[in-house]
């Protein structure tokens, strides 16, 4: 047996609950990995809430995994017979969604495409709060198309992602602008951001000035008002929603199929490769990117860091170590 927080339906965290599980049976083609420490997403929280959008894979009516949390950090105690990358005893990270049962407990089972082996002297809590923020950024730049000398915005620069795209961008060579509230403007400074935009004070929008690539990790805004700050050959990769209005808005009205020489607008559809998590490690451990964690939590009170991420006031990544 072990401890988990579970959620047996859908709802608000007040249905999670802090309980003893039978512990996961790892499968041939699995680790079974205990865990260290784990990380929460916007993703969490979609599941957690049963969107519409994840139910029919999820479980119409009620979750078919009932512990969340994709991201995990931990170490390696069996390997199933055909699992040739890891053995026991390997301290390894990753994202484990769509694998199964969830990092919120103490021991997980997941196949070995979706982790990779942590660095010497790397911490649990900092390769925690890595895989799905830091791979959805990396790929966000990438599928801009960001070079050396750009103008970049990212709309939401304080949060889990964004405070990757700013570091990844500037890593990038780009000019970069962050957009944020005003409690965040020092944060956002502190990663590299050359200009810092409040918007409460200023829509980025309206204010006349254009972006070669706008990363917009909120989705608050219509494709026609991101148009108006795109440059005429300029690209924005939408990653986040703040409804489901706008999703579908940007489904249908984005124009990333356009040809060059046009402004092209589009969905990230984020997909997970070691290769990527590989990289994002290397960058830590060379002191070119830091995890920015808010706020750290033991495993019993994950249900608190669920009610503090549903305010969408996180500064960055919340830790929960095990």
């Amino acid at each position: 047996m072990m401890k988990a927080i579970v959620a047996e339906r859908y709802g608000t965290p007040d249905v999670l609950e802090y309980k003893e599980v039978a512990q996961p049976e790892p499968k041939s083609n699995e680790l079974f990995i205990q865990v260290h420490a784990a990380a929460l997403n916007a993703l969490d929280w979609h599941l957690l809430r049963g969107m519409f959008l994840v139910r029919p894979k999820m479980g119409l009516l009620k979750p078919k995994a009932s512990i969340l949390g994709a991201d995990v950090a931990g170490v390696v105690v069996a390997v199933g017979a055909d699992v040739t990358q890891f053995e026991p005893g390997d301290a390894v990270f990753g994202n484990i969604f769509q694998t199964g049962l969830g990092a919120l407990a103490e021991y997980v089972c997941t196949t070995e495409d979706r982790v990779v082996k942590m660095a010497d002297g790397m911490l649990y809590e900092a390769a925690a709060a890595i895989p799905v923020a830091g791979v959805t950024a990396l790929q966000s730049l990438r599928k801009g198309e960001v070079k050396a000398g750009q103008k970049v915005l990212v709309n939401g620069a304080s949060g889990g992602v964004g405070t990757y795209v700013v570091q990844l961008a500037k890593l990038l060579g780009a000019e970069v602008t962050g957009v944020c509230s005003t409690g965040n403007i020092e944060l956002v400074r502190s990663l590299g951001a050359n200009h810092v935009i409040d918007y409460t004070v200023q829509d980025f929008t309206k204010d006349g000035k254009q972006y070669d690539v706008i990363i917009d990790v909120v989705g608050n805004y219509k494709v026609k008002a991101l148009k108006q700050a795109l440059h005429p050959e300029g690209v924005a990769v939408v990653v986040g929603f703040t409804s489901v209005g706008l999703l579908l808005h940007t489904m249908l009205l984005g124009s990333w199929r356009q040809r060059k020489g046009k402004q092209r607008i589009g969905l990230l559809d984020t997909k997970m490769t070691q290769d990527d998590l590989e990289y994002l490690r290397d960058q830590v451990m060379a002191g070119k990117l830091t995890p920015a964690i808010d706020r750290r939590y033991q495993l019993p009170e994950a249900i608190e860091a669920m009610h503090y991420l549903s305010t969408r006031k996180a500064k960055g990544k919340l830790v929960i170590t095990v």
